[in-house]
């Protein structure tokens, strides 16, 4: 484990830029602090591939970065403490550090006040919604300039607004999961040499 001086901007963004590690670090949050390497495997492959469980190649991939990997990393910079030999990890005190970048908390949350999950493409889909709300009301009460547009042409424009918003999330987040995980193939390569 590292000394105990403040973990600096670089390192803390070295840490959240991988979405593993992210993960794995929410999950231990949401999850006690404190979790088998096996489990944290498991719940981080259910969060990467949307499927409980995920598939069992994709549990080992991730079981084998994490352990080989990623929690190593953290351990070495205080952020967990993780116990190699009996295969378990937990939070330190020093997971509040990366509050100020992330939306990471290191106690759990009540079950009636979730925590906020929000991204930004949010409030893109919001604003669409809004603007088609307001559009069809302006039909509705015969606001000229509006109404000679008609209602076709407006649920045209904002359905293609929405398609091309979520064509971009879809491209976004493929190409931030590959980048995510080159990086994890250059670092597992680096590690094994």
């Amino acid at each position: 484990m590292s000394d105990q001086r403040v973990l600096d901007e670089g390192a803390i963004h070295d840490v959240l830029r991988n979405e593993r590690r992210r993960f794995a670090l929410e999950e231990l949050c949401e999850n006690g602090n404190v979790l088998s390497v096996r489990d944290l495997s498991e719940r981080v492959a259910a969060l990467e591939t949307g499927e409980s469980p995920a598939p069992r190649n994709i549990r080992q991939s991730v079981y084998v970065s994490l352990h080989q990997t990623h929690l190593p990393k953290l351990d070495e910079l205080g952020i967990v403490e993780y116990d190699a030999d009996a295969k378990a990890v937990g939070l330190t005190d020093r997971v509040r550090e990366l509050e100020a970048y992330t939306d990471l908390t290191a106690t759990k949350e009540s079950e009636s006040e979730p925590a906020s999950r929000s991204s930004p493409m949010m409030w893109y889909y919001l604003s669409i919604s809004l603007v088609g709300l307001c559009l069809t009301g302006a039909v509705a009460v015969g606001i000229p300039v509006v109404a000679e547009g008609g209602s076709a042409a407006i649920a045209a424009v904002l359905f293609a607004s929405t398609l091309v918003l979520a064509a971009y999330q879809v491209r976004s987040e493929r190409n931030r999961e590959n980048s995510d995980r080159a990086h994890d193939r250059l670092e597992f390569d680096r590690d094994r040499s």
